[in-house]
């Protein structure tokens, strides 16, 4: 059974955990079907520290593609030839997106989809200088310099500690922090490598893109035009729906949500297909 039933492999968000709720309710949908999941924690994410000093930006896809070919090759994998299918939400999104057209046919996923994602990462840094929008840089970027300080102090990082904790903007964050971690050239630099649109027209697996035009993440710019797509991408964008949240129904108290029925309703086809 375990080399046949579907296992789904989730990509949280910027400094998301399997304990997001996005994932958990992702999770438990999946195994309504009789699936496994599993998060895969980007570095310094949910309960354990990197021990290296690099941490996890929009574009590190070597993580990934280390985890799925250990899950697709290794013998002693319990899942070993069984379906694999991807979804990532936010950050984790640009993450798969980009994985999937840099690997093009080369990779063990069945199919993906990706929710909320920030496709161009200079767009949507300017976004969030805006209205409402700054409220959510405020309350992320203070996570993310908590986070920064559980790993370094003004002693051990290898980047301008003042400037990094003055840090008012996600732009100014990844220009000291993120770049000089990860060997970019600076926030321009990282930002024209790792955003995800200039990836999309190069993906070969059946993948979902939702994004919704209300997100204060982005910007209606931020969509991708049909000529930036691969014929194996389909973009659905809702008029609303916030940052991943898609309430379709129900009550202020007990809410329904559409993106679990959405994306497993896309993947599981593609799940029972044959061996590829």
């Amino acid at each position: 059974m375990a080399g046949t039933t579907p296992l789904l492999v989730i990509l949280h968000g910027l400094e998301g955990s399997a304990e997001s709720s996005y994932a958990r309710m992702l999770m438990e949908a999946a195994l309504q079907l009789g699936w496994r999941s599993c998060v895969l924690h980007f570095r310094d994410c949910g309960d354990y520290r990197n021990r290296l000093p690099r941490r996890y930006h929009a574009g590190e896809t070597n993580d990934l593609r280390y985890f799925l070919e250990t899950l697709h090759e290794s013998p002693e994998s319990p899942i070993h030839a069984g379906p694999v299918v991807a979804v990532g939400y936010s950050l984790g999104g640009n993450v798969l997106l980009k994985y999937l057209g840099e690997s093009g046919d080369d990779t063990p996923l069945r199919a993906a989809a990706a929710i909320c994602v920030p496709l161009n990462l200079h767009q949507c840094a300017e976004a969030l200088n805006r209205g409402f929008s700054k409220f959510y840089q405020r309350h992320l970027l203070k996570r993310m310099k908590a986070s920064v300080s559980r790993k370094f102090d003004r002693h051990t990082a290898a980047f301008d500690w003042d400037k990094a904790m003055g840090a008012r903007t996600f732009a100014e964050f990844d220009d000291w922090v993120t770049a000089p971690l990860h060997g970019f050239d600076g926030m321009q630099d990282y930002y024209d490598r790792c955003s995800s649109v200039n990836f999309l027209s190069e993906i070969e697996r059946p993948t979902l893109v939702i994004n919704a035009l209300d997100d204060p993440f982005m910007t209606p710019e931020v969509i991708p035009t049909d000529n930036e797509l691969s014929d194996n991408v389909t973009l659905e964008v809702a008029e609303a729906g916030g940052h991943v949240g898609f309430i379709n129904g129900g009550t202020p108290w007990a809410p329904t949500f559409y993106l679990p029925d959405r994306i497993l309703g896309f993947l599981q086809p593609h799940s029972a297909m044959p061996g590829l």
